[in-house]
């Protein structure tokens, strides 16, 4: 990466008349601030189909995109919608996402769009089809037969289609073809919007940075279709699960619930599934950061059934034998490593033999009890800096509830004035700092506090729902980011 910045913003957060950010017109003007604020990078967090917790890190498919971003408004232009159906599902005028309403208010008027354009769309639809054949039939197979069982995960389903016998499978496609059809469709109007959105954020000099979590959710079409790859018993319930143990955040630690991988048949195989994830990824995004990186040196492995995360055991992963054979499959590969939490040598080896940029975050550098490696002057040049991520409070926050003593110490280090603002001041720090990548929560540069954060780790209810304002992209403001980011040599050359 050449020195540069960016802005973290879930596509979930953009403004929308509908309920939730989408790939319509906020989407187009978001790119063109970020362009007119001199920024090279919009990264968001994964955009597949969310399920229980509305999560975009536990969904029902790694390939898959989100339906909820398809943008009614451009399926109105498009002719699949009339401009009435798009209205009934107009309630975008509040603060946050109502989940459980999208979901039964979302899928009906989806429903009318694929029964005006499966026909009209015949051609490029089976063109998509073909295109996505690895994953696409799985998917949409899954997704029709969770409609059917009442959208109850798949391990409560009738057993004969829960274990994936011949005779089932071809009989329930048979049975669910067109609902079936309908979900393969909602991929197509899916990725055909999002294509166009990144081709013009590409355009107009913006690189996308993507997200895709080390694990997959339990109730997903990857752990039904490929039940082989994850530490599953006979009857395909997991062995153990995901997670991390207890740490100064949570004194029982953090329970995930994702099934583990079974590395040992993944390397028999040339690690094609991951092969296969990491390809598509890349088609989807310029650059991709994987979650967790720490846990293909070392994972946390805890026995599935427990409530909390503190009998779980370290177990070893694949190392860098997975990456030596992703870069002689794919070539070079664009890949932030997201290396939080406590690593230990063997997880900064691993970091160091792959050359990805591990992440620096701002927020966890002030504990003025002990010297910090997040503090800038630590850094090297191989990383990505941020203020704080999707998982921290916004800057505004962090101030509201650091201890006092840590608050005097960064306001020392940073040298922070009230006149500047104090969330500048950090913005300063990390903008100032060697990393080549700099990014930092829209929020931050809104001066938000802790009502604003995006997730709280380990609670459920109330995360994943922040959205931006109509009126918050402001000329005033992109010339303030534009101006810093000047300063400290990241502006984009365009």
């Amino acid at each position: 990466m050449n020195r540069a910045s960016g802005i973290l913003l879930p596509v979930f957060s953009l403004p929308s008349r509908h309920g939730i950010g989408s790939f319509g017109w906020a989407a187009y003007r978001f790119v063109d601030f970020l362009a007119a604020a001199g920024q090279s990078y919009w990264q968001i967090l994964p955009i597949g189909p969310t399920s229980f917790g509305d999560s975009p890190y536990q969904s029902f498919s790694t390939f898959a995109g989100n339906p909820y971003f398809i943008d009614l408004d451009l399926l109105c232009r498009d002719g699949l919608l009339l401009p009435e159906e798009a209205d009934s599902v107009s309630f975008g005028k509040g603060p946050g996402i109502d989940y459980a309403r999208l979901f039964e208010t979302r899928f009906p008027v989806l429903r009318k769009a694929f029964e005006r354009g499966q026909e009209r769309d015949a051609e490029a639809f089976t063109a998509f089809r073909e295109e996505t054949a690895a994953w696409i039939e799985d998917y949409a197979l899954y997704m029709a037969l969770k409609a059917h069982f009442g959208f109850k995960a798949w391990k409560h389903w009738d057993e004969d289609i829960r274990l994936r016998k011949p005779k089932a499978l071809a009989r329930w496609r048979k049975e669910l073809r067109e609902e079936t059809d309908f979900w393969a469709y909602l991929q197509s109007l899916f990725f055909s919007q999002w294509r166009a959105l990144k081709a013009y954020a590409n355009r107009r000099g913006i690189r996308i940075i993507g997200d895709i979590p080390i694990y997959v959710a339990e109730d997903s079409a990857d752990a039904w279709a490929h039940p082989d790859i994850f530490w599953f018993d006979e009857d395909l319930n997991p062995v153990k699960v995901a997670g991390v143990p207890p740490d100064a955040f949570s004194a029982t630690g953090q329970l995930w619930g994702n099934p583990l991988y079974r590395w040992d048949v993944l390397k028999k195989r040339g690690y094609d599934w991951w092969i296969s994830r990491v390809q598509a990824s890349l088609t989807i995004y310029d650059v991709v950061r994987i979650d967790h990186f720490r846990g293909f040196d070392t994972y946390y492995a805890i026995p599935y059934g427990d409530k909390t995360a503190e009998r779980g055991e370290w177990m070893q992963g694949p190392g860098i034998e997975l990456f030596k054979v992703l870069k002689k499959d794919l070539g070079d590969l664009p890949i932030i490593a997201e290396d939080l939490g406590y690593l230990t040598p063997s997880v900064r080896k691993l970091l160091a033999e792959s050359g990805f940029p591990g992440m620096k975050v701002l927020e966890f550098a002030f504990d003025s009890r002990e010297e910090s490696d997040y503090l800038p002057h630590n850094y090297g040049k191989n990383c990505v800096v941020y203020t704080g991520t999707h998982d921290n409070d916004t800057v505004s926050g962090w101030f509201t509830s650091a201890p006092p003593k840590d608050v005097r110490f960064c306001r020392d280090y940073l040298q922070l004035t009230d006149k500047e603002g104090w969330n500048w001041g950090f913005i300063r720090g990390a903008w100032g700092s060697t990393g080549e990548l700099a990014i930092a929560q829209m929020q931050d540069f809104l001066d938000l506090g802790s009502e604003s954060r995006i997730n709280t780790p380990s609670t459920l209810g109330g995360n994943w729902c922040w959205r931006l304002g109509k009126r918050d992209l402001t000329a005033a403001l992109a010339a303030k980011i534009r101006r810093i980011t000047k300063r400290y040599g990241r502006l984009a050359a365009r």
